[in-house]
């Protein structure tokens, strides 16, 4: 019986032993990539630099402010031009117009 326990045990072990040391052994790429820095998204444009973008686009409006989202890094500018209101939306990343409404 003990010479029948022997070789299955040592059969078992070898079985599992390639999993146990590649777990135990960390991916190098892996490893690397945890540690590289991370790349931040620049800040967004600052009011004034996307107010000197953007007035110029709507001669004859008069500029009221702005409005700040956060969350979308959208700006919202508010102009009025014969007493309609216009809604300009920003990409405060671009400085590009998102979306225009009113007249």
């Amino acid at each position: 019986m003990k010479m029948l326990v022997m070789p299955i045990l040592c059969a078992c072990l070898a079985a599992f032993a390639p999993a146990g040391t590649a777990a135990a052994q960390p991916d190098r790429h892996q490893d690397s990539d945890a540690r590289a820095p991370r790349r931040q998204a620049p800040p967004p444009l600052s009011v004034r630099e996307i107010e000197r973008r953007v007035i110029p686009r709507l001669p004859g409006a008069q500029y009221l402010g702005f409005d700040y989202d956060p969350a979308t890094e959208v700006y919202t500018l508010k102009f009025l031009r014969n007493g309609s209101v216009i809604w300009v939306d920003v990409d405060g990343r671009t400085g590009a117009i998102v979306r225009r409404t009113g007249n």
